[in-house]
């Protein structure tokens, strides 16, 4: 199975070299894609030099500006699929998702359409670095999110997630509105109204190891409105959807 992982990025020169080789010492067919908005700190350059050097495994689609999670990870879907991609994966590019996961989600993959890495389930858990005011912040948002669409994902809110490549083929791209945080949530809500088979796999999610978060307080409060509109923006496919579990394994 080639898996080709998304990697947005901006201003991550100091993660993604060490990332990249933390990703190519797992024992699967992986290739990177750098979706890279231009950053200040010159992560376009690192990810061309890491191309030079792991040629077929590392490409690079450098963009204008910082345009935005949502048009990132549609630009680099559509550059995976002609990539030759069976899976795809979404995760960021600072060390907070544990590339060693990726192990775990490859082997569900063959037997549901999405495998996301959840916070929120047995197994779980957030960085203790965390102040408890972040925490309790991440685990409302995600409880808010989840009560108001109706979902029984444990963690609708996670960016980290498998696709097989007919599902999100399948998923209408063309209808995603959303851009940064709440763009994670409405690809979650619509793979559920769509009725795909979803699997959640435990993660540990770490604190960045350099830079700055891009996560703010006025972020999450943007994203508490932006949810109702991805609740009315969706129901017609709301109506036509049947409610279904999703199933952890054990």
């Amino acid at each position: 199975m080639r898996i080709i992982i998304v990697l947005p990025t901006y201003n991550e020169a100091e993660n993604l070299p060490n990332l990249v080789s933390a990703l190519f010492s797992l024992s699967l067919d992986l290739a990177i894609l750098v979706v890279d908005d231009n950053s200040p700190d010159g992560t376009g350059n690192v990810a061309d030099e890491l191309s030079e050097k792991n040629q077929d495994k590392v490409f690079v689609l450098h963009r204008a500006g910082k345009l935005g999670l949502r048009s990132a990870y549609l630009e680099g879907f559509q550059r995976a699929f002609g990539l030759g991609a069976d899976a795809v994966v979404q995760m960021d590019a600072d060390f907070s998702h544990d590339p060693a996961v990726l192990t775990e989600m490859a082997r569900r993959i063959v037997s549901h359409d999405v495998v996301i890495g959840s916070r929120y389930v047995k197994g779980g858990s957030l960085s203790k670095d965390w102040p408890a005011w972040r925490r309790a912040l991440s685990a409302f948002g995600n409880f808010y999110a989840r009560t108001i669409l109706s979902v029984p994902l444990h963690d609708v809110t996670t960016g980290y997630r498998m696709w097989r490549r007919e599902a999100l083929q399948n998923m209408p791209l063309e209808r995603i509105r959303s851009n940064g945080y709440i763009f994670l949530v409405e690809m979650a809500y619509v793979a559920y109204l769509m009725g795909y088979d979803i699997s959640e796999v435990p993660i540990h999610f770490a604190d960045r190891r350099w830079g700055k978060s891009k996560m703010s307080l006025k972020i999450q409060l943007e994203a508490a409105i932006r949810i109702w509109d991805v609740w009315w923006h969706y129901r017609d496919l709301r109506r036509k959807s049947r409610p279904h579990e999703i199933k952890l394994e054990k």
